[in-house]
């Protein structure tokens, strides 16, 4: 039967365990997809942990990690217009990504274009479409000055370049050792940590037009002040946090469309998706261990035979 790795209860990585299980049916407005590539994310070991999802049901165990994945259609669900079995597509799935196959519901499923591997059509649903939410909903003006905090990792990658795409100058906080990654980006690279304020007043005397956080905390708290107007404040890293401040949560879309315009981004070579490392599924520990850790550097798959 298909392998897949999943957690047994909340916990550490001790709950973490790999299962065989049955090749899932779909149902109405359902893909059933052999999966190529899977994405990890920082939710996917944090709903580990216990973290829910606002507005989500407790998890029924065991839960199949994995937020974004790329694949083929294998099945079609009842009333499933517009794909077809044998064709590439990517998205969230329902059924968790770090398996051999998923469920993914077409509202947020899009076409592989054949120009986009599956390792990076993987890495586009969650934070490439987070940093296109978040800058869309910000609409900041060519030759403003927008502060990305947390700019090395996923969703902050991918901030900075669509906001350069715009003509927005960029300023990214990240660690020191990130430093020529986040310039090779085309940001202004400042160190994150005590004294980031006055760091960013050297390069933005007055100021910034506009904050997308991906830190929250005390990170969060430190940069809140550089910018006059709250309301351009957004956080995708500490999200009651920006409210209390002033601010806002990123308005996630979470659709189909949203996945199109990224992957046309990414085709067009505006969007690096910057996959610095693959591992194979039998290895998924070692890969959520690497983004445990919190010192990534662009995005990490799991690859899966096909």
């Amino acid at each position: 039967m298909p392998r897949a790795y999943v957690f047994t209860r909340s916990g550490g990585p001790e709950a973490e365990a790999f299962v065989e299980q049955e090749v899932p049916v779909p149902g109405p407005g359902e893909l059933l997809v052999a999966v190529r590539a899977a994405g990890v994310n920082p939710v996917d070991w944090k709903l580990r942990t216990g973290y829910r999802r606002p507005g989500s049901e407790p998890p029924t165990f065991p839960v199949v990690f994995g937020s974004e994945a790329a694949g083929i259609v294998e099945r079609t669900g009842p009333g499933v217009e517009g794909f077809e079995p044998g064709q590439a597509v990517f998205g969230n799935p329902l059924t968790g990504g770090y398996a051999e196959y998923t469920l993914m519901p077409v509202a947020v499923t899009a076409h592989k274009p054949d120009a986009l591997s599956f390792t990076d059509a993987a890495v586009l649903p969650v934070a490439a479409a987070t940093a296109y939410d978040g800058v869309r909903q910000l609409g900041p003006a060519p030759g403003s000055t927008l502060l990305v905090n947390g700019a090395g990792g996923g969703v902050g990658v991918a901030a900075v370049q669509i906001a350069r795409h715009l003509g927005v100058r960029v300023v990214g906080t990240a660690s020191a050792d990130k430093k020529n990654f986040v310039e090779s980006l085309g940001a202004v690279h400042i160190t994150s940590g005590p004294g980031v304020t006055e760091r960013v007043r050297t390069v933005a005397p007055n100021g910034v037009d506009a904050v997308f956080d991906l830190v929250g905390g005390d990170a969060l708290r430190a940069v809140a002040g550089l910018v006059t107007d709250r309301t351009r404040l957004i956080s995708a890293g500490g999200k009651p946090l920006a409210v209390e401040l002033g601010g806002a949560a990123v308005e996630r879309a979470r659709n189909a469309a949203v996945l199109d315009e990224v992957a046309r981004l990414a085709v067009s070579g505006v969007l690096r998706t910057y996959v610095t490392r693959t591992f194979p599924l039998a290895e998924a520990a070692e890969a959520l261990r690497a983004v445990e850790g919190g010192h990534t550097r662009g995005k990490i798959v799991i690859g899966v035979a096909g």
